[in-house]
């Protein structure tokens, strides 16, 4: 890895030490715990070393903003996917960006496309659901399945989803340095 390299990943590494430890919605998990366990499925997967990278990013937009952890309560969608997607743009190949950007419109569309897939949502996020505009209506999942990255993002939503488990053990945070550097642009 080279020295912009690590400084880049180092940057990332530091924003989860200096926010993660904030509550992941109203799950029972840290945003670091989430991020943790979303990689670890995404390598127990065997998924390749961008979509481990966009696994343990999803949620870098909660990292990035000042809202408050009741945003959704307020009826406020912090936008997160589009602020991370924005933010990763300038470091990250393409996969790892329209995995992030995608991975809510990834949710909207599994509750248009499967019945069963809304009941088994958390209820924080079917929350964030409805503020996210619901299930997708045929014109966006047209849209959403014409996307080259489509199939990563809901990949990715499946391991989000599954995310939660205050109990789940994970490696360590700087586990996945290599990961980031090699999905780096």
């Amino acid at each position: 890895m080279n020295t912009d390299s690590a400084r880049e990943v180092e940057q990332i590494l530091q924003l989860f030490r200096e926010h993660g430890d904030s509550q992941y919605g109203f799950e029972a998990v840290s945003q670091l715990e989430h991020a943790l366990q979303t990689a670890t499925l995404a390598l127990e997967a065997d998924a390749g070393e961008a979509l481990v990278a966009a696994a343990l990013l999803h949620d870098i937009g909660h990292l990035l903003h000042d809202l408050p952890d009741d945003a959704p309560d307020q009826g406020i969608d912090d936008c997160h996917e589009e602020m991370g997607g924005d933010w990763l743009a300038g470091h990250f190949c393409n996969e790892v960006v329209e995995a992030v950007r995608l991975h809510v419109p990834a949710k909207r569309y599994l509750c248009a496309i499967d019945s069963s897939y809304r009941d088994e949502l958390s209820d924080p996020s079917r929350q964030s659901l409805a503020l996210q505009g619901g299930p997708m209506n045929p014109g966006e999942l047209a849209a959403f399945e014409a996307h080259p990255f489509h199939r990563q993002s809901v990949q990715l939503r499946r391991w989000d989803d599954l995310a939660k488990d205050p109990d789940a053990i994970t490696p360590a945070l700087g586990f996945f340095r290599p990961h980031l550097a090699s999905a780096l642009k």
